[in-house]
């Protein structure tokens, strides 16, 4: 043989493969070859040393710091109950944020229902001007309740009567 000091052993007990571009680990100074170099590859005991990974919280989303032997789910846990700001509660980002407008309602919607009429910001059940008594537009309220007084078999004018019923 011309290069007896050409490559190693790979230092993994189950291979024992010889590699002429061995890898060496930075922790153990082992040598492996390209299928153990990896830390979990060879189960490299010091590994600990180089992969340190810093928990985060779930609710906050605020990085937690972990001490050597502590375990990051007990440190993290007691974050939760301690230290953490959120609070299921009192939520920032609240979804049915527009309330009624209307007299004795307490309803909330997700999206502002404004009156084209009165301006006012009214829930699902109270957007039309008829069902929150709208005093803006009385002229145009009138109209309203003059079609729907009107004999059915009467036609109104210019707009078809289907149009003029789904309008108000």
């Amino acid at each position: 043989m011309e290069f007896p000091d050409l490559g190693k052993h790979c230092s993994e007990p189950t291979c024992k493969q010889l590699d002429f571009l061995p890898i060496t680990c930075d922790e153990c100074k082992q040598d492996f070859c390209k299928d153990h170099f990896s830390y979990s590859g060879h189960k490299c005991p010091f590994a600990f040393k180089k992969d340190v990974q810093v928990p985060v919280c779930p609710l906050c989303n605020v990085p937690i710091p972990v001490r050597r032997g502590e375990s990051p789910d007990v440190v993290v846990s007691e974050h939760m109950d301690r230290d953490c700001t959120f609070h299921p509660g009192r939520n920032k980002n609240k979804v049915f944020t527009h309330r009624c407008s209307k007299e004795g309602c307490r309803k909330k919607e997700m999206l502002q229902l404004a009156c084209a009429q009165c301006h006012g910001n009214f829930c699902i059940q109270h957007r039309h001007p008829l069902d929150h008594s709208c005093q803006a537009g009385s002229s145009s309220a009138n109209r309203g309740r003059a079609s729907a007084s009107r004999a059915p078999d009467e036609k109104p004018r210019g707009i078809s009567w289907l149009a003029q019923r789904l309008r108000y």
